[in-house]
């Protein structure tokens, strides 16, 4: 789930694989974007008319064995190395125009915590997957 405040970015939660309802999944995530991002303070009524909700549903995840396999714009990517882990939308490729090595350098530092150079130790694993994606603009 992610929701945008007059275009800019306001909170981003959502989980990769959920046992639950789709409907139920998303009211979840969106009340999680909306008051538990970290990098934000909880949304308040005053914002609420220039408040935007995108949900992204993923395919399954499959691992890749370099970078070179990930298509910007395309793939979402999931980097983990031990107990570490953060995942960028297909989108963020396509809203930041960064290189494949400026997103992984961000993916790994920014997301998750690691080195931004992580994603080229072997003990890294790199995954990618496709997300159909719904807003409220569409």
């Amino acid at each position: 789930m992610t929701i945008h405040n007059s275009g800019q970015l306001r909170g981003c939660i959502g989980i990769i694989e959920s046992d639950e309802s789709i409907y139920k999944t998303v009211e979840e995530m969106a009340i999680e974007a909306a008051t538990q991002d970290p990098r934000f303070e909880p949304i308040n009524e005053y914002e609420l008319k220039d408040i935007d909700l995108e949900v992204s549903v993923l395919t399954p995840k499959r691992r890749v064995k370099s970078v070179d396999e990930i298509e910007l714009g395309t793939h979402g990517v999931i980097v983990k190395k031990g107990f570490a882990s953060g995942i960028f939308l297909p989108q963020v490729a396509t809203e930041t125009g960064w290189s494949r090595k400026e997103f992984m350098e961000h993916l790994c530092e920014g997301k998750a915590g690691l080195s931004k150079d992580a994603y080229l130790d072997p003990k890294t694993e790199i995954y990618v997957f496709e997300a159909q994606v719904f807003g409220e603009k569409d």
